[in-house]
């Protein structure tokens, strides 16, 4: 979301089902959005981290562990292919019943919520999604978030360059808006941008 050029660059790693990820959401998000990334400051990027608890669980049993957090994931990178992976990210938060695994992601309810999603072509998206196109990408998320060494959810991965040096700050959990704040605004001052 925003400019890909923009001096800022902020990778959440997120869960649908998440709580904290869903306050995120309903609380900082829209800030940020509205004051960094319409603004050109910031570029705002989601990637799918909600198998990695049941990764970690899973650790060393070789049982392959498939979530709806995973499929919720897909179904919003599905709906990515039509430009509308904000529109999804939206809906399956507004649509989460906050109890991990227990049908708020079920494929047929997924089905239901990619119905409310304006201008979706929902067969295109349901033939996408039935296909399992993007179980790469949610292996591929897990693997960046492991690497990135995610403490759980959200997680938030800021990077930006200085005189030609990329740095990388960490915000961990649900943070309020003015911790971003207090972030940016000494990246931009780093930066010399305002």
């Amino acid at each position: 979301m925003g400019d890909p050029n923009a001096p800022i660059r902020i990778t959440e790693y997120s869960d649908f089902q998440c709580p904290y990820c869903d306050h995120f959401f309903t609380e900082t998000e829209p800030l940020l959005v509205q004051y960094y990334v319409e603004t050109g400051k910031v570029y705002f990027t989601y990637r799918s981290a909600g198998n990695w608890v049941s990764d970690n669980i899973a650790r060393g049993t070789g049982l392959p562990l498939k979530t709806e957090s995973e499929d919720a994931a897909r179904a919003a990178y599905c709906a990515a292919d039509q430009n509308k992976f904000w529109e999804m990210h939206d809906a399956l938060f507004a649509n989460n019943r906050d109890v991990e695994d227990q049908g708020s992601f079920a494929s047929r309810r997924l089905t239901v919520i990619a119905e409310t999603v304006a201008g979706l072509d929902v067969d295109a998206w349901q033939e996408c999604f039935d296909s399992g196109k993007y179980d790469d990408q949610t292996d591929q998320d897990l693997e960046d978030a492991l690497a990135a060494k995610i403490e759980g959810t959200p997680y938030f991965v800021v990077t930006y360059t200085v005189n030609g040096e990329e740095k990388t700050k960490i915000l961990n959990g649900a943070q309020p808006f003015n911790v971003f704040q207090v972030e940016l605004a000494a990246i931009l001052s780093e930066i010399g941008a305002q």
